[in-house]
């Protein structure tokens, strides 16, 4: 790929939804945009992106998003921040709370927020309380995903097999063991598409937590201060926010309280 396309496209992907690439992510763009030039029948890399600047309807500009956007993710991943949210969320029960609302920033395909339902009906149960989880993306490919709520046996690893047998239904698919999230966990998820680069964001909270894991690495710091800002608005005073292992609100001016490493209160 010529530099100036590059250039032109690693300015799209930062204007329109806040990812700083690299110099070295020339190679992966390229890559990337590979399968959207040859559906296009398109030969050339600055053909493309005349393509989708040029979109008046932006469909190819959510297609081309979803192309670059890594969309990595597991069960239980991190798994001491369910087993805090476990303790925070049967505390503020105790305490009498019966409203719970969460947010998911960066649902990925839907393992993230399938943890956090299965978290919240194993820590409160389901009687006597009204939860609802938000879980966005900006990829309208991984939500389709996420809506689906089916995964195979490699993806379902990090389940135990007790939780998995409770909250999936085992179907089988060419041959394959596929897993079917159930209505028990699928009632308590909103699935929507948002772009964590652009506040204010349409959500009224307050949130009781959300977690916003592995997406700040991709963005720099002045998108990260409006972001993480924009989550300090809508939690609740005492909710908290959890980020991935790998981040750090150090050097950002938040109002957060850090609890631990990856883990802070408002």
């Amino acid at each position: 790929m010529e530099r100036k396309t590059f250039d032109k496209f690693r300015s799209l992907i930062y204007q329109k939804c806040g990812i700083a690439l690299g110099d070295q992510k020339e190679a992966l763009v390229s890559a990337r945009i590979a399968k959207r030039m040859c559906a296009l029948n398109i030969e050339s890399q600055e053909a493309y992106y005349n393509a989708v600047v040029k979109d008046t309807t932006g469909a190819e500009l959510v297609r081309f998003i979803d192309a670059i956007s890594t969309n990595y993710t597991s069960f239980f991943r991190e798994p001491i921040h369910f087993d805090m949210l476990t303790r925070m969320l049967a505390a503020w029960k105790a305490q009498g709370q019966r409203r719970f609302r969460i947010w998911c920033a960066a649902a990925s395909t839907g393992e993230e927020p399938y943890t956090l339902a299965i978290t919240v009906n194993e820590a409160i149960g389901s009687l006597g309380v009204d939860v609802k989880i938000l879980a966005t993306d900006i990829s309208t490919r991984v939500l389709q995903k996420c809506q689906e709520g089916r995964y195979d046996g490699n993806r379902m690893s990090g389940v135990r097999h007790d939780l998995r047998h409770k909250y999936f239904e085992e179907v089988r698919e060419n041959g394959q063991a596929v897993f079917e999230a159930r209505d028990t966990l699928r009632t308590l998820l909103v699935f929507r598409r948002l772009n964590l680069s652009a506040p204010p964001f349409p959500m009224r909270g307050p949130f009781d937590a959300v977690f916003c894991r592995n997406v700040m690495i991709y963005f720099d710091s002045d998108v990260r201060t409006r972001l993480v800002s924009e989550i300090h608005r809508l939690l609740k005073p005492g909710g908290y926010l959890m980020v991935g292992h790998a981040e750090s609100l150090t050097g950002l001016d938040t109002g957060f309280r850090p609890v631990r490493p990856s883990v802070y209160v408002k």
